[in-house]
């Protein structure tokens, strides 16, 4: 989050977005992660919701109606089945697959099957092809912000003994990179991916929110080309 972001609070970002952020432990690891809230023309966008509580949902409909529930990857979905029975007429948008390991999920639209009216003008979903997490990528044109799950990360230096060391070990400590570990297994298709990475950084984008770590107000066009060098060169 932002300097003047306090944890586990609805703070604004841009114009017409939101972030909240909720913990998670990964391979043992005590980090962050974040939900976006966007603002469109028929309401609100939940992207990759966090744990749902009275004092989020308060914050939430303080701003307008629900309409949209956005699952952008496979393992990004854990807490938008609370928020789909919290907001049942909102449409909920989710990757290939995710149909099979969520069963108890209403999926309304999957990623890329049809193209959802109410994103037209205010938001771009650029699918990642040849991606294990079947991840689409959301530029918000308003904010000129991209919003990604696990695309890259921005973790800082975390004061957890083994985080700072497998970040350390994985490349991503104090910087905005992908983890190792996701470079080598988590690409099925790398001709497909790089042609994917290279349509998203043909769009203009100044502003990042990442799944985990800290949101980048500014320059985040050549941070995620730094972090894709290695696949896109």
């Amino acid at each position: 989050m932002s300097a003047t972001a306090t944890a586990g609070s609805l703070v604004e970002f841009a114009d017409g977005v939101w972030l909240d952020t909720g913990p998670v432990r990964i391979v043992g690891m005590p980090l962050r992660t974040t939900m976006a809230v966007l603002r469109l023309g028929d309401g609100l966008l939940l992207y990759s919701p966090v744990a749902l509580t009275p004092e989020r949902r308060a914050a939430v409909d303080a701003l307008g109606p629900v309409t949209h529930l956005y699952a952008p990857n496979l393992f990004h979905h854990r807490w938008i089945g609370d928020w789909a029975a919290a907001y049942p007429t909102a449409r909920l948008h989710a990757p290939p697959g995710l149909e099979k390991k969520r069963r108890d999920l209403r999926i309304d639209r999957v990623h890329g099957r049809s193209a959802e009216p109410a994103f037209a003008g205010a938001i771009d979903e650029l699918p990642i092809a040849g991606f294990r997490l079947r991840e689409t990528a959301l530029l918000y044109r308003p904010a000129g912000a991209l919003l990604v799950a696990d695309l890259v990360h921005n973790v800082g230096r975390p004061q957890h003994l083994w985080a700072a060391t497998y970040t350390r070990a994985m490349g991503f400590y104090d910087r905005v990179a992908l983890s190792r570990v996701i470079r080598w297994t988590g690409f099925d298709d790398r001709a497909a991916a790089r042609r994917a990475v290279g349509d998203l950084l043909a769009h203009p984008f100044d502003r990042l929110v990442v799944g985990h770590g800290d949101p980048l107000p500014a320059g985040a066009h050549d941070a995620v080309a730094a972090a894709y060098r290695w696949l896109v060169d």
